[in-house]
């Protein structure tokens, strides 16, 4: 019934209808009939697909002024409408508009035709969907009643407890609360269901946010009994497989790695070419379609890296167990092994089930420390030390062919953070990037590539990682910032690969390299996952996926799955392929959205880490580089990556003047102008731990 109505509206461009003409349309008579069209009807509108008007007339939804979409709400109390229709442009939506609809809810808006700048403006009318059902805070009570401060900012209102829903918890306490009540008059109404601890505990902080995400800390035991009753390889497990388990292949991670999903062999042929082999652990075998693991692993999408933890995707057994390429033990993989030449062109390649033993398992410092003639590891791993440059100036090749098509080497920081046995962060440093990581990337990237384009051609469903082209405005006001700076960019809205990787070329080593470094980040799309093969802007690849970590993403675990029914078991049935075109994209949208929140979880944890870090230099004096600059003032990023606000107030030597176009602020006296990219010295004022905020002020 809903189909035939969805059918009837869409009969006629804006066609709108009443109850009285589908019954005569759709041969409605009988009470039963009656019924079963007023129920379809609700369920069409409570779903926001047809919405009614005053006059009972009923139409579809994308024939109106309403959309369906995810609130993005601000701290600031105003947010953005992302709507599901890829279409419509975002709906800038007022503090007064918001009404009770709280960050990510799936909401319904009424939309204008003028808004705040160039987007128009909305007004929330319905929730239809609530992301959240918990409140993460600190327990506090006043005037006999409990209340709880949300580690969530966005949260305005009051959130009331009643004196019987407390459940023990005390002042100061971290809490997770299950809202009862949206809209208590004016107030959320929560009832406390777990105790974290004192908010001073250790592990409390960085368990709130956590669970503030809905990240769920630990597996459950039905999951755990699934995972735990594998042992290890079988000999019926070699069958269909090549035995590669005699090859020195190695695994390359970091020290503290446990969960090593990817092993690599380099051997240079007699004719001058490189023979690759990428060999990625085959958790397909173990994580089948439909089982309890695959719908565990669906759901938490990827494994979330935090200093001093991990929240795996796949129980420990298996991440960093039966699936981990461990040396010394038989386990099983998928391999993609490539013949290059020695200008980077793709010879020959194939793709097949393989059993490996990993013969060493490598770390990223011991090999690096190699290349910097480190004698005694050299002594160590003499049996190996020509693959390792054989694997040297095969990435060199890889990444010059890369170039010569245009890809984007952006430099980016990464911090790693020590704690102490409480927790607490008492060390930052920037994490060294060498020749060995570079190594391991450019494989992993090769690999990809060549999976993504060889199924691409077979024309079947597929999970693609895409990365569109930078919008336009974006684009313009990189140019405007690069030509202030005095680096010219050509084009306008149609830029090339190749003039960005020209532009961080002209500006490596300059002063405004970390300035433009970030600028031309910020004007990046996000990568996300996708059914349709689109291309990978930064990379400058026609053909991506993700194939290479299937213990921590999910979206390799699929390409795997899909290699296996695909090639290794000829499986092409019309019963599959109708299976992934259905579903391919439900599942390539909740990939990005899990890793959208592992990416801001993972973020929120280390940033807090950082101001917890940085409070004991309070009143202390730093260099800095100015990383972004904003109508309320500039952020300053200190060498080990902490980053500070310096808000305009702070500015007292003069009063600032925003220019958005240039994203600059210039003094209206003495036109002192501050921009990305410029050196400044800052002296710590404050910090926020929870929130991961630190307040700077420029020192003259």
């Amino acid at each position: 019934m809903k189909t035939a109505i969805i059918d009837f509206l869409k009969s006629e461009k804006n066609k709108k209808t009443t109850v009285e003409e589908l019954r005569t349309v759709l041969h409605v008579s009988t009470s039963s009939e009656i019924k079963k069209l007023m129920k379809s009807l609700n369920q069409l509108i409570d779903e926001a697909i047809i919405i009614e008007n005053n006059h009972r007339e009923v139409t579809l939804i994308e024939n109106t002024n309403f959309l369906v979409g995810t609130l993005d709400l601000k701290e600031r109390g105003f947010g953005f409408v992302l709507p599901e229709d890829p279409s419509k442009n975002d709906v800038f939506i007022p503090k007064q508009y918001v009404y009770d609809a709280m960050n990510r809810d799936r909401v319904l808006v009424h939309t204008s035709k003028f808004g705040y700048g160039a987007k128009q403006e909305g007004e929330i009318k319905k929730v239809l969907e609530r992301k959240y059902t918990h409140i993460i805070g600190t327990m506090t009570f006043r005037n006999g009643m409990g209340y709880i401060i949300s580690d969530d900012k966005t949260i305005k209102n009051d959130i009331v407890v009643k004196n019987n829903n407390v459940n023990s918890a005390k002042k100061y306490d971290k809490v997770r609360a299950r809202i009862i009540n949206y809209s208590f008059r004016g107030k959320i109404e929560c009832e406390v269901t777990e105790v974290l601890g004192n908010k001073n505990d250790k592990g409390v902080d960085v368990l709130s946010k956590i669970l503030k995400h809905n990240v769920d800390p630990i597996f459950s035991d039905e999951v755990l009994k699934e995972a735990n009753k594998y042992t290890g390889v079988t000999n019926e497990d070699f069958k269909g497989r090549k035995d590669l388990t005699n090859d020195r292949i190695i695994t390359i991670d970091g020290d503290d790695s446990k969960d090593f999903d990817d092993a690599v062999i380099v051997t240079k042929l007699e004719n001058g070419n490189y023979k690759l082999g990428v060999s990625i652990a085959d958790v397909s075998h173990y994580v089948t379609e439909g089982s309890i693991l695959d719908k565990e692993a669906y759901e938490r999408g990827t494994s979330i890296y935090m200093p001093g933890t991990v929240i795996p995707m796949l129980p420990v057994n298996l991440s960093n167990n039966i699936c981990s390429l461990v040396p010394g033990e038989e386990r099983l993989t998928i391999t993609c092994e490539m013949e290059i030449s020695s200008k980077g062109k793709m010879i020959k390649y194939d793709i097949f089930p393989s059993v490996i033993k990993s013969y060493k398992r490598m770390t990223y410092s011991k090999i690096n420390k190699i290349f910097m003639g480190d004698v005694a590891l050299s002594d160590e791993y003499v049996d190996l030390i020509e693959m390792f440059y054989d694997m040297r100036n095969l990435a060199k090749v890889l990444k010059k062919k890369r170039e010569e098509y245009g890809s984007i080497n952006f430099e980016t920081d990464e911090a790693y953070i020590t704690l102490d046995d409480n927790g607490k962060a008492v060390d930052i440093q920037l994490r060294d990037r060498g020749v060995s990581e570079s190594i391991i990337e450019e494989f992993m990237l090769k690999a990809n590539q060549v999976v993504a384009e060889h199924v691409f051609w077979l024309n079947l469903p597929f999970i693609y990682r895409i990365h569109e082209k930078p919008t336009e405005e974006k684009l313009n006001r990189l140019i405007k910032m690069s030509n202030a700076l005095g680096y010219k960019v050509k084009g306008k809205s149609e830029i090339s690969n190749f003039e960005l990787q020209k532009l961080l070329e002209l500006v490596h080593g300059t002063e405004a390299e970390k300035g433009i470094n970030l600028l031309m980040l910020r004007s990046m799309q996000k990568a996300i996952y996708s059914e349709l093969n689109l291309g990978h802007y930064g990379l400058s690849f026609k053909y991506y996926t993700h194939f290479t970590s299937p213990i921590r993403r999910y979206p390799d675990l699929i390409v795997h799955r899909l290699l296996r029914e695909y090639l290794f078991n000829n499986n092409q049935s019309t019963k599959i392929i109708d299976y992934y075109m259905t579903n391919m994209k439900i599942i390539a949208a909740k990939a990005s959205e899990t890793e959208r929140r592992a990416v801001i979880l993972e973020r929120e944890v280390v940033d807090m880490k950082k101001a917890e870090y940085i409070t004991k230099y309070i009143n202390k004096q730093f260099d800095g580089i100015i990383s972004s600059v904003t109508s309320f003032g500039l952020y300053v990023t200190l060498p080990n990556t902490v980053e500070g606000l310096v808000h305009i107030t702070a500015l007292d030597d003069d009063y600032y003047h925003y220019d958005e176009s240039l994203m600059l602020l210039v003094g209206e006296r003495r036109k002192k102008i501050y921009r990305v990219g410029d050196k400044v010295r800052v002296q710590v004022m404050s910090t926020n731990i929870t929130d991961g905020e630190v307040d700077f002020k420029i020192v003259k």
